[in-house]
């Protein structure tokens, strides 16, 4: 089969197509031939090693040799164990265990795996898993009338998070570079914000609720941006800031009455499902950038490293 291999860290010309051996699924493990899978920022940081985290299991080299953990595609065989799914079930998840979405053949827990819903393109529902697990948690809490940011809200968990906080009525900030402006106000952002220009922990009004998709900044600058009450929660940045928040973010927030903290995100699917409900009747939309191929995964990689992609980018395989 073909797939996307690499087998040490660095940039996207490492990446090479190369004829692999077809995977075998596990005891509890269901194999799937790819039709779409999406690139994650994710991807992105596997590719590089870093942040650090992102070499968890293979400290020197890549513990994966093929990246994509969102895929959506036909089930073609079942190990030992597997109850949910047969051949020929439509499938779609978010496999971040295991990776190998870049490949016409991937193996995935049954766990991470749910039954696509016919109403959605493979395409469609491979942006859904990860992405869509982060915004849907991530703007859980917002409510009527709340003021919510988000920063990285042009990418793909981006563009969820703000129809999703726009959905529960609240008044939605949109956070990225200057070429996105127009996009997220197409989902719905009430205000954009070119975080190059401006720093949005020094706006005039403080908001409830803060999704920061790519933390970097300091801890006191957060609790200066929430209102008494508020929330901030971080998913991703650099593992020195993910500390920061962890430690002395914890502490400023309980003394000054505000929640800073990292999202853990939870295993999907029952929430992503309930976001393809809303994506089915037309409540939410998903946004395709653009469709590549196997071939065109390196560049489409750096296109999103570079945050030059509006919403999510999908590889089409098969």
């Amino acid at each position: 089969m073909k797939a996307v291999v690499y087998d040490r860290y660095g940039a996207p010309d490492v990446l090479r197509v190369e004829d692999v051996p077809v995977p075998s699924p596990g005891r509890g493990q269901v194999r799937v031939q790819v039709v779409a899978t999406s690139i994650n920022l994710s991807d992105w940081e596997s590719l590089r090693g870093s942040p650090a985290y992102a070499r968890l299991g293979g400290l020197r080299t890549p513990a994966r040799r093929t990246l994509g953990s969102d895929i959506a595609g036909v089930v073609d065989a079942v190990g030992p164990g597997v109850t949910r799914f047969r051949p020929g079930d439509e499938v779609y998840g978010d496999n971040l265990v295991l990776k190998g979405g870049f490949a016409q053949y991937a193996v995935a827990p049954e766990a991470a795996l749910a039954h696509k819903p016919p109403q959605l393109t493979f395409a469609e529902a491979s942006t859904l898993p990860q992405a869509g697990a982060i915004a849907w948690q991530g703007t859980r809490h917002a409510l009527p009338g709340s003021r919510v940011l988000i920063n990285g809200a042009g990418g793909g968990s981006g563009s969820f998070a703000i129809q999703l906080a726009k959905r529960l009525g609240a008044h939605v900030t949109g956070v990225d570079n200057a070429a996105k402006q127009g996009f997220m106000r197409s989902v719905g952002a009430d205000e954009v914000i070119d975080y190059r220009r401006d720093d949005f922990t020094r706006q005039t009004e403080p908001y409830d609720l803060i999704l920061d998709l790519v933390a970097g900044r300091s801890v006191f600058a957060y609790r200066r941006a929430l209102a008494h009450g508020g929330t901030y929660r971080c998913v991703g940045g650099p593992v020195r800031a993910l500390l920061r928040v962890l430690t002395v973010g914890s502490v400023v927030g309980r003394l000054s009455g505000r929640s800073i903290g990292v999202l853990a995100v939870n295993a999907w699917p029952t929430h992503v499902e309930s976001l393809a409900a809303l994506c089915i009747a037309g409540d939410i939309r998903i946004h395709i950038d653009r469709t590549v191929t196997l071939e065109e995964v390196p560049d489409a990689i750096a296109l999103v490293g570079a945050g030059k992609v509006l919403g999510k980018v999908v590889v089409q395989v098969s």
